[in-house]
């Protein structure tokens, strides 16, 4: 039996990298994975990927009308489980050319879509059952030009704190999966941002970091399904940092 049998779990940005990733390994250990994302096809082609226990809703996380549909469609399911508020957005930027576009793009959708993520999943949401927001070591690792990303994932850890102490009492343990750098699409769409090749903003990170690789989506979901499972009961409020020792050495 799965680490995950019968559970019914929420994950945004769920239609590729690490919250695709994070979808198949709860699927493998039992689980019915609702996938939320802004793309239909990339919705679609991530079903393909896992096949059967997935449901599928269309929308955007900073949009509260798109939220309230998602927790509408998981409700017929059954109580939530797990809920993995992952959809996130980078972009890189200096101080000199931050926008107020700039700035409420970040946060709507890596501040606002979590919290509405997770405000609006307490109604169906099992007593006992898990929160997992995807940070980053950014929140408290200085990098050039991710200003405004960097503090989206400072709240994030924020967050994780207050919302322990907050639902303690419904025993939901909320906890932050804190990446370094992974070896997903962002990673190029950043590169273009740089102007460098793919190949160069790999290189550059992997050398930064004590294992001397990227990491792959898989060990994130890995550590995931830790916080997600009853593996990790006694454990909320932390910062689970898996990035070959980036921020720790």
């Amino acid at each position: 039996m799965g680490k995950l049998q019968n559970k019914i779990a929420v994950i945004t940005g769920a239609s590729s990298g690490i919250g695709l990733s994070i979808a198949e390994s709860f699927v493998r250990e039992g689980a019915h994975v609702v996938l939320f994302g802004r793309r239909q096809e990339a919705l679609d082609a991530a079903q393909a990927a896992i096949g059967s226990n997935v449901t599928l809703v269309r929308g955007d996380v900073a949009n509260s009308g798109d939220v309230d549909r998602l927790y509408a469609e998981a409700s017929r399911l059954g109580p939530i489980d797990i809920v993995v508020a992952n959809a996130g957005i980078v972009e890189v930027h200096p101080v000199t050319e931050l926008t107020l576009d700039l700035y409420h793009r970040h946060f709507d959708t890596n501040v606002l879509g979590p919290l509405l993520t997770v405000q609006k999943a307490l109604p169906h949401l099992r007593d006992g059952g898990s929160v997992i927001l995807t940070g980053s070591i950014l929140a408290a690792k200085a990098a050039k030009g991710y200003s405004l990303y960097s503090a989206t994932k400072a709240a994030i850890r924020s967050f994780a704190r207050s919302w322990a102490l907050e639902l303690r009492m419904r025993g939901i343990r909320v906890n932050v999966l804190t990446p370094g750098p992974i070896d997903t699409p962002i990673m190029d769409s950043q590169a273009a941002q740089l102007g460098v090749r793919g190949e160069e903003i790999r290189s550059t990170y992997a050398g930064m970091i004590p294992l001397g690789r990227l990491g792959k989506p898989e060990e994130l979901a890995s550590a995931a399904l830790f916080l997600a499972s009853d593996d990790s009961s006694f454990v909320t409020g932390i910062s689970l940092e898996v990035d070959g020792g980036m921020a720790q050495v």
